[in-house]
């Protein structure tokens, strides 16, 4: 569980104010897909700090994950690109405090990309087939869900919800809307399977980590030179990532849809 910095009520909080496995209980959710959906705990959340870039390097998590403080800073054991985001913030830094505003904001949107940011996990009971469910969000898209589910907290178990994602591109926004009328709303079969919820064991946590693709050191550093970063900067080589990693330098397997796709 070290890749996940905080859970349940902590990662509702942090939301709210600011593994390749076949067996995976993660689900795709593009933008207009819709789940009917219970929630058996208020709980059942991880909060985890993805790396990737659209289009060039997909979503994945650290072997080794760096340390972090409560409001997210690496406080030690920084990732490569941990330590590849801050020479180049500081390169920014030093181009603003020449007076090089264009540098700077160039120099500041290569650091970010390369930036660890938060996402959040959140488990459901999926009433179309009455088994575990989870889906990825970002932190905007989890503070609402969030929201709601500390707003119907005490009705959970009487409740069924609509999960929805619409929009584009960086612009999908996802909402979560209580069923009010489920005899007329819901099919004969999501409600068996809504009932028959109340005897499913509770979420096990374990299961977060096979929504995750993990990286090794030697696969984050293909990576990063696959980002576009001179590895040499940080006294690494090409010949030696590939010694290391047994192969050549490749990018990530493309995502079929089931893995977390972060768009930065």
């Amino acid at each position: 569980m070290a890749m996940f910095t905080k859970r349940g009520a902590e990662a509702v909080t942090s939301a709210t104010t600011e593994k390749d496995d076949d067996n995976s209980v993660i689900l795709p959710f593009t933008s207009g897909t819709t789940y009917k959906v219970r929630f058996k705990s208020a709980e059942d959340s991880v909060e985890y700090y993805a790396y990737g870039i659209f289009g060039k390097v997909n979503t994945f998590v650290p072997k080794v994950p760096s340390e972090r403080n409560a409001k997210g800073f690496v406080t030690d054991n920084p990732t490569i690109w941990d330590r590849a985001s801050e020479l180049l913030y500081a390169e920014a830094k030093a181009a603003k405090d020449a007076g090089d505003d264009d540098t700077y904001e160039k120099i500041r949107k290569q650091a970010y990309l390369l930036k660890g940011k938060p996402k959040y996990l959140v488990a459901f009971v999926n009433l179309a087939d009455g088994q575990y469910g989870v889906v990825d969000l970002t932190p905007k898209q989890a503070s609402g869900v969030f929201a709601t589910i500390q707003k119907y907290a005490k009705r959970l178990d009487k409740l069924a919800f609509e999960l929805s994602k619409t929009g584009s591109s960086t612009n999908t926004t996802v909402s979560l809307t209580p069923i009010l009328d489920m005899d007329e709303e819901l099919t004969e079969q999501e409600r068996k399977n809504f009932e028959a919820a109340d005897a499913l064991e509770p979420f096990d946590f374990a299961l977060f980590e096979t929504c995750l693709y993990v990286a090794d050191e030697a696969e984050q550093t293909k990576n990063l030179e696959i980002a576009g970063f001179d590895i040499r900067r940080l006294g690494l080589s090409s010949e030696a990532a590939a010694t290391a990693a047994d192969g050549a330098v490749t990018p990530l397997p493309k995502n079929d849809g089931n893995k977390p796709e972060i768009i930065f």
